[in-house]
């Protein structure tokens, strides 16, 4: 898609990647040289000297993916609330708050109607900004009546993952929603509705494990991480040093988990190229049904 996209901002990218809005330049947490923000800004925020693509807001990756003026969001009102009274360094509903302010979501996922160069849509957008982009009640609930939308509305289901997994501060009822994704992505299944999921880095936990690996075709983003435990944690178990880009992208495609690694500037159109055939195979179905051919 042409145009720009801001560059990344502490309330929008990861920890390493954070730099002043008004900085002239930014510095890539991969290769460490620093680019112009304009020059990164038309470049959708990918590194020039790497190719390192930097995390996303939910309103870049709307931007640069579906048509202008398309999104209409949905449930955007639907909140967690604290069942278990959870209190770490700080309690949860603190964090929650936190996490609203700084982002301007309800939570870790923003959903809603849209479409990618034509093709209508029910589109789930992950915010790694709202805590991890973990997963919990809402981000569950959420799923849920997006592929009822889908169902609904007979579109097929893109979901854009980042994540680092469930959500701890709701306990077993964050890995509930495991399950819950699960079974109505079965639904879909059912209802003969293409899922298209986009893994973005990083893409790891519970929705790895779930949401993530479903889709009917897996795509990724070049270099993003992607698997259930991060490496620092299966270092720290098997005590062993872990192969270079072990849960790289690239790795991953290598050994079957995912079907594409696209670059950012060709997701878009790669996206499009997909959902049309999908799209095109579930009409022809559905003429040959009504025809009375088998």
């Amino acid at each position: 898609m042409k145009g720009e996209i801001p560059a990344p901002h502490a309330a929008t990218s990861g920890a390493d990647e954070r730099a002043p809005d008004q900085a002239l330049f930014v510095r890539c947490p991969a290769c460490k040289e620093r680019s112009y923000r304009k020059d990164l800004e038309r470049r959708l925020n990918v590194c020039a000297s790497c190719g390192h693509h930097f995390r996303l807001t939910v309103e870049q990756r709307l931007l640069i993916t579906v048509d202008r003026g398309s999104f209409a969001e949905t449930d955007a009102g639907l909140v967690a609330t604290d069942p278990l009274r959870w209190v770490d360094q700080r309690p949860y509903p603190e964090r929650l708050a936190a996490a609203r302010s700084a982002t301007g979501h309800g939570d870790a996922l923003v959903t809603g109607s849209a479409a990618i160069d034509g093709i209508p849509v029910a589109l789930g957008v992950f915010d790694f900004a709202f805590m991890g982009g973990s997963m919990g009640t809402v981000v569950g609930e959420k799923l849920a009546r997006l592929v009822e939308l889908a169902i609904a509305r007979a579109q097929p289901l893109v979901v854009f993952s980042a994540s680092g997994g469930a959500r701890m501060q709701e306990g077993t009822l964050s890995l509930f929603q495991m399950a819950k994704a699960a079974s109505m992505l079965t639904r879909l299944r059912e209802a003969g509705l293409p899922y298209v999921c986009v893994l973005t880095d990083p893409t790891t936990g519970g929705v790895a494990a779930s949401l993530a690996m479903l889709g009917d075709v897996q795509i990724a983003e070049p270099h993003a991480l992607i698997g259930f435990a991060g490496p620092r944690v299966i270092e720290q178990t098997i005590h062993q040093t872990l192969p270079k880009d072990f849960q790289g992208a690239e790795t991953v495609l290598e050994h079957g988990m995912i079907d594409l690694v696209v670059h950012r500037r060709e997701l878009r159109d790669t996206l499009a190229r997909i959902l049309r055939i999908l799209t095109r195979g579930r009409a022809a179905r559905d003429a040959r049904a009504g025809a009375g051919v088998s």
